[in-house]
Formats: C-alpha cells, structure tokens, sequence
C-alpha cells in the first residue's frame, strides 16, 4: 500500500539528515504529510517504523528522520543534543515535505515523541505551517522532571559533572559522555529505570545506536521548558497522549500542561508508563494519532 525510500536533505551548516519516506501508492495525487522524529537520544529504529507505517497505511505521507548526531544523519560531536538545533532542524524537514510533489504543502502535521514530544509544541506554537499536532508522552519541563528524577543527595555529583565537562571544554578537551542508560549507580547514566534500559537496548541493526550521550546534553535537558509554549499552539489542532503511569516525562506536569492548553484540543490517556505507546499500549496510541490527522488534515479543512 505503500513505498519507503531512505532519503536526506540539508541543514543549515550543511549538515545532511537522513531518514525515511513512507508514500502511499497513489501517486497521482497530493497528499496529507506528518513528519515525525524520535526522543532524548533515540534513533528511528527506536519503534518509530511501526507508526509511520501505520499513517502511510492510513493515506499519509510520512517523514521519519534522525536527529543531527544521531542515527543516519550527520553530525560533527556524536550523540550530543540541543533541543533548540533538533527544533530548527525540524523546520528544515517541513520545507522539504513542501518541496515533494506528492505532498499538499497545506496539509502537513507533526508528531513527536517524549523529547520530540516537547519539540512539536514548541514547532505548533511558532510554524503555522503546520495543521494538526499529536504530542506523545511529551517531555514538559526539564526542570520539574529533574527535580524528580535526581535525588537531593546525587544532586552535587551532577553538578560537578557537568561542571569540570564545561571546564574541559575551556580547556580544548571533547565533549565528555555518559551512557544514556544504565543501571550501575557508579557510571553515570541518564536512565536509570527497567523499562528505559529495555527499550533502549531492544536488538536493533548493526551500527544504528550508540549507549552514550553528551554530558552537556543532560544540563541542556534540565534547561528545557517547552510546556511554556502549549497556550500559543491554538489554534493549531493539539492532541496530547499521556501515560497514566509515566515517571519519566511525568503524567501529572502533562496533565497540568493540557489543562493550559486551547481549543482545540483533545487528551488520549493509556495505561501503562513512558514506554507503552511503544509496545503495550501502540494500538490505542496510533489509533488516536491517526484519527487526530485524518480529522484536521482532510481536504475540506
């Protein structure tokens, strides 16, 4: 029902990004487009598949993309994060859905994920460009997930490290790095928690992911409030999915977050915690995304 290309375009610096391109098989019309991209550290093998498959099924046009320094794309420092550069990036992977004959540039939504989850507000907020909006267990505020997640007494270690990270910096050393899971509480690790270590380590293709990240990363992270953003999406359409057991992005901040939000709007909630869109909970969460897009980005909207 549907061809997948890999494909790449530029960036501003001349970085390529990378990705896939999922095409209905009737090309001789224009259609819908959602471009989607992947959370903290994640590469498209990371599950994204599943739901790009399951919107081209539905008679999108589909873009999946790495992230710069991750995964397919190009990238001088590996594995390190600016939430605000995978942003502006983002708008570059919009203008390249516009460019593409088989897209009708009025009809392009976004999805994201936990990290990207923030990131598509922030997009919905200030691109209108973008029609409709599906924000997955998104990440709210950096701040308010640290104050959670990092005991009171583990709090001066981290400091230090990013500290003599910055230091070293100064001093013309490489970005330092840390594993992005792990359980050994003596390595320093972003997660932490069973179910982020599985699916973080889920087998995927030779030489598509790396367990590491830039130290720099993590201070960046706690630094990052996109929920600030959710009252200026309206009037994008906002569907919000939440996990009612979600302890890494927090299901009461997005609950919070939603409530702030305007119409229109639409909250999914599903059981389970962060990664159960994923897996458990995929069906529910795809079928809402899906309905959401085929909502608001038909041709009579």
């Amino acid at each position: 029902m549907f061809e997948r290309r890999d494909i790449e375009f530029e960036a501003e610096g001349g970085d390529r990004l990378r990705g896939w391109l999922f095409i209905p098989e009737n090309t001789a019309a224009r259609h819908p487009a959602i471009s989607m991209a992947h959370g903290y550290a994640g590469v498209k093998e990371h599950g994204l598949e599943r739901f790009a498959r399951a919107f081209a099924e539905a008679g999108f046009v589909v873009l999946v993309h790495d992230h710069r320094n991750f995964g397919s794309s190009d990238g001088a420092i590996r594995h390190d994060i600016d939430p605000w550069r995978q942003i502006a990036d983002w708008r570059r992977a919009i203008s390249f859905l516009e460019s593409l004959p088989e897209v009708d540039a009025d009809r392009i939504g976004v999805w994201g994920t936990s990290y990207a989850g923030g990131h598509v507000l922030v997009l919905a907020a200030t691109d209108r460009r973008i029609r409709a909006v599906v924000a997955q267990v998104p990440t709210i505020s950096g701040y308010q997930q640290g104050l959670r997640r990092v005991p009171p007494d583990a709090l001066t270690a981290l400091e230090d490290l990013f500290d003599d990270d910055e230091r070293a910096q100064f001093h013309g050393e490489p970005a330092r790095r840390q594993q992005v899971v792990g359980d050994n509480p003596l390595v320093p690790a972003s997660y932490r928690s069973r179910d982020a270590i599985s699916f973080y380590l889920q087998p995927l293709p030779p030489d598509a992911w790396t367990n590491e990240v830039t130290v720099r990363s993590g201070r960046l992270a706690r630094m990052y409030e996109p929920g600030a953003w959710i009252a200026r999406v309206s009037p994008t359409p906002l569907l919000m999915i939440v996990a009612l057991a979600d302890h890494i992005t927090l299901t009461d901040l997005e609950l919070r977050a939603y409530e702030q939000a305007l119409e229109p709007k639409k909250l999914v909630t599903i059981d389970g915690g962060h990664f159960d869109p994923y897996l458990g909970q995929f069906a529910v969460a795809s079928a809402a995304a899906t309905f959401w897009f085929r909502r608001h980005l038909s041709q009579d909207q």
